[in-house]
């Protein structure tokens, strides 16, 4: 999805850092399945933007394996990943669950794909550190705010139902609880947005791939999912 391998060619692709989109479509111009074009691939809690790390997920299903198999194959993965006894173990729940953390493990807490996160993770977005740039935090921040505004739009809608005269009595208490949950989202963001998110994108940070991921990862302080013992 970020560009370190690729279905067209075998071993690493993007793997020295800042290298960019261009620097991909060099090694492979017609890739059969793109490489993400900004380097910020959103985890959300639903199909908010067309490059969500689920939706991506899928049509990666579809490229390498059929689209003839999808259904199967899709169910397959969504079973071996059921290790929680959900009845409907989604793969979404996985990469909002147990993902990043299967990630730092397998990377021994130097993981190479950092996941910004905000407070109560209503917010998630990742990024292929050696394709980090100075201005990588500010993509962030941008589909950060694009997700805000999205919610405020569902906000209005919500609203609407529950002052409806068509409504029923079940839509809007519905409605209304779910008004409730997103005013406390919408107040995680902004704070987060606020407080460490823009100011962080201001920085611009530089970054130094042969630092390690024990120098750099803290220069992101609150911005990023913190890793228990990464100091270590």
């Amino acid at each position: 999805m970020l560009g370190r391998y690729s279905l067209d060619k075998p071993g690493l692709i993007l793997a020295n850092q800042g290298e960019t989109i261009a620097d991909y479509l060099k090694q492979i111009p017609e890739p059969s399945f793109p490489a993400d074009e900004d380097n910020v691939i959103p985890m959300l809690d639903g199909d908010w933007f067309t490059d969500d790390i689920t939706e991506r997920f899928r049509a990666f299903l579809r490229v390498a394996f059929g689209a003839e198999h999808y259904d199967e194959n899709i169910a397959f993965v969504e079973s071996a990943l059921n290790v929680k006894g959900k009845r409907h173990y989604s793969i979404r729940d996985f990469f909002l669950g147990e993902f990043y953390a299967d990630h730092v493990k397998r990377y021994k807490k130097r993981p190479i794909y950092w996941l910004f996160s905000s407070p109560k993770g209503s917010f998630n977005a990742l990024v292929y550190l050696h394709r980090y740039r100075p201005e990588t935090v500010g993509l962030v921040l941008g589909y950060l705010r694009t997700y805000r505004e999205k919610l405020n739009a569902r906000m209005e809608h919500l609203k609407a139902v529950e002052t409806s005269l068509s409504a029923s009595k079940g839509e809007k208490t519905k409605a209304l609880k779910e008004i409730e949950r997103l005013n406390k989202v919408l107040d995680e963001l902004g704070g987060w947005e606020r407080d460490v998110l823009y100011p962080l994108a201001t920085q611009r940070i530089e970054i130094d791939l042969d630092d390690g991921v024990k120098v750099n990862y803290p220069k992101f302080g609150a911005a990023l999912k913190t890793i228990p013992g990464l100091s270590a």
